[in-house]
């Protein structure tokens, strides 16, 4: 018995795990050796190829396709029409599904609208990739990305927030109340103070 949601016009092929409350929309492709968690919601017109892992309560938007050696961990959300890459140097007549490169997407990560994913490169925990961005390096965690290529802009709270450090490196989410830590290009997460 299954329990999660897929709709008529979803296509699941046999050796697929999907985990409880999972919701799979129009004409979505999910492909054999594929693992879903729990929790998650795939938009219309969504691939996931074969061997793709999903954390829980990963959120992905419409018409993205989610290539061979994509992890994303629990709590990633995959803005429309976002892109990963697999192969670092495609061609048509040239075979390389022995090439695949893996792409690490960590907790809590957020990838905007039409960003292009270059492969080989973690997404750091709690990170935001905005709209349009085209990633060619490693985004740390906590970082705010924009642009083409991607540069860094900035720090971004578990939240969504924008970080604003002050003198001694301190920076508090005026939504959860957390308090950050900045050290260098690591980010450390202090005990929330609205408890």
């Amino acid at each position: 018995m299954k329990d999660y949601f897929a709709h008529e016009t979803a296509v699941i092929d046999d050796g697929v795990k999907i985990g409880d409350g999972t919701r799979i929309w129009h004409f979505s492709h999910i492909m054999t050796g594929s693992v879903i968690g729990k929790n998650c919601n795939l938009g219309q017109n969504v691939v996931v190829s074969p061997d793709v892992i999903l954390g829980n309560n990963v959120k992905v938007q419409n018409n993205v396709s989610i290539y061979t050696g994509v992890i994303c961990e629990d709590d990633v959300f995959l803005g429309p029409s976002m892109v990963f890459t697999n192969v670092i140097n495609p061609r048509s007549a040239v075979i390389r599904r022995d090439k695949y490169i893996e792409t690490v997407v960590e907790k809590g990560a957020t990838i905007g609208a039409n960003a292009t994913i270059v492969c080989g490169n973690k997404i750091g925990k709690f990170s935001f990739i905005g709209a349009g961005a085209v990633v060619v390096c490693e985004v740390l965690p906590y970082a705010l990305v924009v642009g083409n290529p991607s540069r860094q802009i900035g720090w971004m709270s578990e939240f969504g927030h924008r970080l604003k450090f002050n003198s001694e490196g301190l920076a508090s989410c005026p939504e959860s109340g957390d308090t950050y830590r900045l050290d260098g290009e690591m980010i450390t997460k202090i005990e929330s103070t609205n408890e």
